[in-house]
C-alpha cells in the first residue's frame, strides 16, 4: 500500500506499514477495499444522479472522478474533455489529480496513465487518498484529528458499553458490537443492545449494517462474512465506514443544538407576541369604548323639560367622575406597554412592533382627541340647552299670563257688540251708546299692543322649538281670530250708531269724560299689575340692580297715578252729585264704560299690595346673586393657584428629563418623589371639583374673576399625570437598556449631553437634521453624498421605525448602545462554569441547582451526561457535557 499512499497517509499509518506490506497480494484486502470504496463513492455520486459499478473501469475516462470531487468538495472543477481518445481521458484524470494536489495532498507514484489503464491498486490508493482528505482529515476531537480523532470519538461513544473495547480500526470491530454500540448510543430505539451476544459476530454485523442502511442513510460498504473470515479486517475499509457514522451523528447533534437555539429565540418571540396581543386587546377595548362613548356625547336630541336636561347633566358628571378616569389610566398604561415592547424588540434586534391598522398609539391619541372634542361640545350643548329651556319656561309662563288677561278682557265683548239696544233707545241713550262705543274702541286700541305681544311671544316659542308649541299656536290663533272678529263687530256697530246719531244729540259729557279717563287709567293699572307679577331671570348683580332701579322709578310715579285716580273718581262723584241735584232718572251705570269706581279702587289696592311683594322678590334675588358672586370668587381663588401650579410642575418634569444630575436611578427616584407630590395634590383638585359642582348647581355660566375653567384644570391635571408616568417609563427603559448593554454612567452622561446640546427647543426629541449633527459630533462619518444619505436613512429606520420625523432620547441610547455594547460569548459562559467547578473537572447536580434558577438547572441536567473521569463521584456532571448541553459539539 505504501507505493501509492500520500505523505499524509504515511504519517497516519506509519505504525502499521509492515502489516500493510504483507497484505499487498492478499485478495481479501483487495475485495474489502473495492466493495467499501465503491459504496462510499456511490453514496456521494447518487447526489448527482449517477453511480459506478466497477471502480477501476468507471473512473478511467476521468468524468465520474471529476464529478465525485465536485460533489464532495462543493467546488467546480475545470471543464472536462468529452472525447473518447486516450489523451482526453488522461487530461480529465490529470485535472482531478491537480485538484486533489491543490487541497494540500501530495500524491506519490499515482499518475493519470495508471488510472486510465485501470490499475486496481493505483485506483484504490487514489480513492483512499480522497477519503482521507475529505472524510477523515477534518475530524477533530479534543485537539486530535484525522485517524486519532476518529478513534477517540469512537472510544468516547462506546465507553459505557460492555464487551466493547475500541483500540484500532481492524480487529476491534470484528465482533460487530462496536458498530451496534455507536448506533445505540445515538439512536437507542433502533437496536436492542441487551439482546446482542459477543459470540455471534455475523448477527451483530448484519444488524448494524442493515439498520445503518435503512434508518441512517449509510450505505452497506462491508460484508459481515468478509470481516469475520479475515484474521485482520482491512483498516482503510473500516475507517471509511466508521467515518460515515461520525458524519451522520455529528450532523444530528448540530441539528439538536440548532433546535435548542431556535427554541430559545422562539420563547423570546412568544413573549413578545404575548405583549403584542395584550397591546392589541387593550387598544381594541379602549377604541371600542371610545367608539361607543362618542355617539352618546354627540347625541344632541334635546329633552322637553328642565328636569330631564338636568338629569342629562348629572349623567355627564358621572361620566366625568366615574367612567372616564379609569380609561385615562388605561390609555397611559397602553403607551407605557407599547414603549416597553419596542425597547424589548430593539434589545432583541427584532423589527419594531407595528400594531394592526387603526390601533397605532397615534390612532388612539386621535380617537381620544375626538372623544374630548365631543365631550367639550356636549357640555356646551347641555348648558346652552338648559338656558334655552329656562327661557322657554319663562316665555311660556308670560304667554299664559298675557293670554289669560286678554281672554278675561274679551270675555263677553262679542255679545255686547251684537246687541240691538240702540233700536229702542232714547236720544240720550243713543248718544250714550255712541260715546260708550267710542270708549270701547279706545279700549280696543289700547289692547292691540297686548295682542301683538301675545303673537310675538308665540312666534319666539316656535323659533325656540318649544315642545308644547301646538297648544300655544292654537290658543294664539283663537285670540287672533277673536281679535279680528271684535274689530269687525266694532266697525259694524259704529256704522249703526252713526246712522242714528242724527236722531240722538244729547250726550252726558261727564260720563264720557269719565269713560275716556278711566279706560287708560285702567289699562295702566292692568299693565302695572302685569309688570309687578312678571317673573324675571338675571345672572349678575348688575342685572338685578337694573331691575331694582326700574322698580324704584315705577314707585316714584305712584303719587301722580293716585292723583289721576282721585280725578277720575271726582268725575264720577260729580255725576252722582248732578243726579242727586237734578233728580236725573239714570239706568244705574255709566252708559259709556263698564269700568266702575269700585273696580278702579280694587285694582288700585291690588297694585299697592303687589309693590311690597315685588320689593321682597327683588331683595331675595339680590341676595342670591351675592351668593353666586361669592361662589365665583371662591372657585377663582383656587383655580388661579392650581392652574399655575400644574404648569410649573410640567416645566419641572421637563427639566428633570433632560438634565444630567446624578445617575439614572437618582433621576428615577427624583421623578417618583415628584409623582408622589403630584398624587398628594389630588385632594385640592377634588375640592375644586366640588366648588365647580356648586357653581353648576347654581346655574352660574361665567366667571370674570379667573381665566381658568374646570375643563382647563382637568385637561392640565390629566396631562400632568400622563407626563410624569411617561417620563418615569422612559427613565426605566434607559436603565433597562443600560443594564442589558453594559453602558457606563459616564457613557449615559455623554449621550445625554450630546442629545441636549442639539435639542435646541428643549422638546425632548431631535429632528432628522439635529440627529444627524449629533451623530457627526460623536464621530460618525455621515457625508452629504449618496452613500452618506443612504447610511443616515438606514439609521433613521432603526431609531424612528414609525416614521414620526423625530428621535426620542430612548431610541437614541438604544442605537448607541447597540453600536457599542458587547454580548456574552460562549467562552465567557464556559469560564463561568469553571468558576463554579473550582479546581475540579466537574460540578455536582446539587451545586448546579443551587446556583441556577430551577427551570434552567433542570434543563441542563436533563441534557448532561455524568462525569466519568478518574475522580468521578455520584451525581457529578462534567465540563464537556455542560458545554454540549448549552452549545452543541460543533461549537466547541
Amino acid at each position: 500500500m505504501d507505493h501509492y499512499d500520500s505523505q499524509q497517509t504515511n504519517d497516519y499509518m506509519q505504525p502499521e506499514e509492515d502489516w500493510d506490506r504483507d497484505l499487498l497480494l492478499d485478495p481479501a484486502w483487495e475485495k474489502q477495499q473495492r466493495k467499501t470504496f465503491t459504496a462510499w463513492c456511490n453514496s456521494h455520486l447518487r447526489k448527482a444522479g449517477t453511480q459506478i459499478e466497477n471502480i477501476e473501469e468507471d473512473f478511467r475516462d476521468g468524468l465520474k472522478l471529476m464529478l465525485l470531487l465536485e460533489v464532495i468538495s462543493g467546488e467546480r472543477l475545470a471543464k472536462p474533455e468529452r472525447g473518447k481518445m486516450r489523451v482526453h481521458k488522461i487530461s480529465n484524470v490529470n485535472k482531478a489529480l491537480d485538484f486533489i494536489a491543490s487541497k494540500g495532498v501530495k500524491l506519490v507514484s499515482i499518475g493519470a496513465e495508471e488510472i486510465v489503464d485501470g490499475n486496481v491498486k493505483m485506483t484504490l490508493g487514489m480513492i483512499w487518498t480522497i477519503i482521507l482528505r475529505f472524510a477523515i482529515q477534518d475530524i477533530s476531537v479534543e485537539e486530535t484529528s484525522a485517524k486519532e480523532g476518529l478513534l477517540l470519538w469512537c472510544q468516547r461513544k462506546t465507553a459505557p458499553y460492555k464487551n466493547v473495547n475500541i483500540q484500532n480500526f481492524h480487529i476491534s470491530w470484528k465482533d460487530g458490537l462496536g458498530f451496534c454500540a455507536l448506533i445505540h448510543r445515538h439512536r437507542p430505539e433502533l437496536i436492542d443492545y441487551g439482546k446482542l451476544r459477543k459470540d455471534d459476530p455475523l448477527t451483530n454485523l448484519n444488524t448494524a449494517f442493515d439498520v445503518a442502511e435503512k434508518y441512517l442513510d449509510i450505505p452497506k460498504m462491508l460484508d459481515a462474512e468478509d470481516i469475520v473470515g479475515t484474521a485482520r479486517p482491512d483498516e482503510k475499509a473500516i475507517m471509511t465506514y466508521v467515518s460515515s457514522f461520525y458524519h451522520a451523528f455529528s450532523g444530528a447533534q448540530k441539528a439538536e443544538t440548532a433546535a435548542n437555539r431556535i427554541c430559545k429565540v422562539l420563547a423570546v418571540n412568544q413573549e413578545n407576541e404575548r405583549l403584542m396581543e395584550d397591546y392589541e386587546k387593550l387598544a381594541s377595548d379602549l377604541l371600542e369604548w371610545i367608539r361607543r362613548t362618542i355617539p352618546w356625547l354627540e347625541n344632541r336630541v334635546p329633552e322637553n323639560t328642565m328636569h330631564a336636561m338636568q338629569q342629562k347633566l348629572e349623567d355627564f358628571r358621572d361620566y366625568r367622575r366615574l367612567h372616564k378616569p379609569p380609561k385615562v389610566q388605561e390609555k397611559c398604561q397602553l403607551e407605557i406597554n407599547f414603549n416597553t415592547l419596542q425597547t424589548k424588540l430593539r434589545l432583541s434586534n427584532r423589527p419594531a412592533f407595528m400594531p394592526s391598522e387603526g390601533r397605532m398609539v397615534s390612532d388612539i391619541n386621535n380617537a381620544w382627541g375626538c372623544l374630548e372634542q365631543a365631550e367639550k361640545g356636549y357640555e356646551e350643548w347641555l348648558l346652552n340647552e338648559i338656558r334655552r329651556l329656562e327661557r322657554l319656561d319663562h316665555l311660556a309662563e308670560k304667554f299664559r299670563q298675557k293670554a289669560s288677561i286678554h281672554e278675561a278682557w274679551t270675555d263677553g265683548k262679542e255679545a255686547m257688540l251684537r246687541q240691538k239696544d240702540y233700536e229702542t233707545a232714547t236720544l240720550s241713550e243713543i248718544k250714550a251708546l255712541l260715546k260708550k262705543h267710542e270708549a270701547f274702541e279706545s279700549d280696543l286700541a289700547a289692547h292691540q299692543d297686548r295682542v301683538e305681544q301675545i303673537a310675538a311671544i308665540a312666534q319666539e316659542l316656535n323659533e325656540l322649538d318649544y315642545y308644547d308649541s301646538p297648544s300655544v299656536n292654537a290658543r294664539c290663533q283663537r285670540i287672533c281670530d277673536q281679535w279680528d272678529n271684535l274689530g269687525a263687530l266694532t266697525q259694524k256697530r259704529r256704522e249703526a250708531l252713526e246712522r242714528t246719531e242724527k236722531l240722538l244729540e244729547t250726550i252726558d259729557q261727564l260720563y264720557l269724560e269719565y269713560a275716556k279717563r278711566a279706560a287708560p287709567f285702567n289699562n295702566w293699572m292692568e299693565g302695572a299689575m302685569e309688570d309687578l307679577q312678571d317673573t324675571f331671570i338675571v345672572h349678575t348683580i348688575e342685572e338685578i340692580q337694573g331691575l331694582t332701579t326700574a322698580h324704584e322709578q315705577f314707585k316714584a310715579t305712584l303719587p301722580d297715578a293716585d292723583k289721576e285716580r282721585l280725578a277720575i273718581l271726582g268725575i264720577h262723584n260729580e255725576v252722582s252729585k248732578i243726579v242727586q241735584t237734578y233728580h236725573v232718572n239714570m239706568a244705574g251705570t255709566n252708559p259709556y264704560t263698564t269700568i266702575t269706581p269700585q273696580e278702579i279702587n280694587g285694582k288700585w289696592d291690588h297694585v299697592r299690595q303687589l309693590v311690597p311683594r315685588r320689593d321682597q322678590a327683588l331683595m331675595e334675588e339680590h341676595a342670591r346673586q351675592q351668593h353666586n358672586e361669592r361662589l365665583r370668587k371662591q372657585f377663582a381663588a383656587q383655580a388661579n393657584v392650581i392652574g399655575p401650579w400644574i404648569q410649573t410642575k410640567m416645566e419641572e418634569i421637563g427639566r428633570i428629563s433632560i438634565e444630567m444630575h446624578g445617575t439614572l436611578e437618582d433621576q428615577l427616584s427624583h421623578l417618583r418623589q415628584y409623582e408622589k407630590s403630584i398624587v398628594n395634590y389630588k385632594p385640592k383638585i377634588d375640592q375644586l371639583e366640588g366648588d365647580h359642582q356648586l357653581i353648576q348647581e347654581a346655574l352660574i355660566f361665567d366667571n370674570k374673576h379667573t381665566n381658568y375653567t374646570m375643563e382647563h384644570i382637568r385637561v392640565g391635571w390629566e396631562q400632568l399625570l400622563t407626563t410624569i408616568a411617561r417620563t418615569i417609563n422612559e427613565v426605566e427603559n434607559q436603565i433597562l437598556t443600560r443594564d442589558a448593554k453594559g453602558i457606563s454612567q459616564e457613557q449615559m452622561n455623554e449621550f445625554r449631553a450630546s442629545f441636549n446640546h442639539f435639542d435646541r427647543d428643549h422638546s425632548g426629541t431631535l429632528g432628522p437634521e439635529e440627529f444627524k449633527a449629533c451623530l457627526i459630533s460623536l464621530g460618525y462619518d455621515i457625508g452629504n453624498d449618496p452613500q452618506g444619505e443612504a447610511e443616515f436613512a438606514r439609521i433613521m429606520s432603526i431609531v424612528d421605525p414609525n416614521r414620526l420625523g423625530v428621535v426620542t432620547f430612548q431610541a437614541f441610547i438604544d442605537f448607541m448602545s447597540r453600536e457599542t455594547a458587547d454580548t456574552d460569548t460562549a467562552d465567557q459562559v464556559m469560564a463561568s462554569f469553571k468558576i463554579l467547578a473550582g479546581d475540579k473537572n466537574y460540578i455536582t447536580v446539587d451545586e448546579l441547582r443551587r446556583e441556577l434558577p430551577p427551570d434552567q438547572a433542570e434543563y441542563c441536567i436533563a441534557r448532561m451526561a455524568p462525569y466519568t473521569g478518574p475522580d468521578a463521584v455520584p451525581g457529578a456532571l462534567d465540563y464537556m457535557s455542560f458545554s454540549t448541553a448549552l452549545y452543541g459539539e460543533s461549537d466547541l
